[in-house]
């Protein structure tokens, strides 16, 4: 059946201006993603799945880099649901730590360096050995809270109302994904998330956070990276 001509023309014309709208950048940045995976999703709704996605998976590694008064912080972590946790932390001359979590327990061995560092014990009598952290050992700390991925998923939360599109999807990552960034008091933050089986994040920039003490607090930023969702991890407690 032919359409009416005058019918025709109104759908030519609208398709017309739709594709210019888009070709222009005219459309806004949080209108519903009509593509799979986030059919009709806004960027907000988008960034609220990748938070409740990266919640609930049983197992993550997690490799975090920022910056704390004693130089920049690397972190790699492997935790899961239960809060079993293993942890790599350095910070730049303050030296390295180790930390594993579990069955509700906690040891450390730190190299003298840290120890020093951390007015502990003289570092002779227990550099490289596994022992429980006292309570002053600020670096131990630190090193436990990285364990809880809602040490970086919690700073989000508040913000994913303010998410937005870009353009293009994240580079440089072996699975594809969005990026969507957004904006608050403290700056801009960044979140690329998976566009391939669950909505996890895969990257995260904030751009402060925490207390200060090397989880991005003050003016500093916090990068994690997010990855081995749901993988068997066990931690195993170390010999004293």
């Amino acid at each position: 059946m032919r359409l009416p001509a005058r019918a025709s023309a109104a759908t030519l014309s609208a398709a017309t201006a739709l594709a210019l709208a888009t070709a222009c950048g005219m459309l806004p940045d949080d209108a519903p993603d009509t593509t799979a995976p986030y059919a009709r999703l806004t960027a907000p709704e988008v960034a609220d799945k990748a938070l409740a996605a990266t919640r609930a998976a049983k197992s993550v590694r997690m490799t975090v880099e920022a910056a704390s008064p004693e130089g920049p912080v690397e972190a790699f972590v492997a935790t899961d649901i239960r809060g079993e946790c293993t942890v790599t932390l350095s910070m730049g001359a303050a030296g390295t730590m180790e930390l594993v979590r579990t069955g509700g327990t906690v040891r450390v061995r730190s190299d003298a360096a840290m120890l020093r560092s951390a007015s502990a014990a003289p570092a002779e009598n227990i550099a490289g050995h596994w022992v429980s952290p006292t309570a002053a050992d600020r670096h131990a700390k630190l090193a436990e809270r990285y364990c809880d991925r809602e040490t970086f998923l919690g700073p989000l939360a508040p913000k994913t109302g303010t998410a937005r599109r870009e353009p293009t999807s994240a580079p440089g990552s072996a699975t594809p994904a969005l990026t969507v960034t957004g904006g608050s008091r403290e700056g801009k933050w960044t979140a690329d998330i998976a566009t391939e089986g669950r909505p996890f994040l895969l990257r995260l920039r904030l751009p402060r956070g925490g207390t200060g003490d090397g989880t991005g607090g003050g003016t500093a930023p916090v990068t994690v990276e997010f990855s081995e969702f749901d993988k068997p991890f066990k931690a195993n407690a170390p010999k004293p």
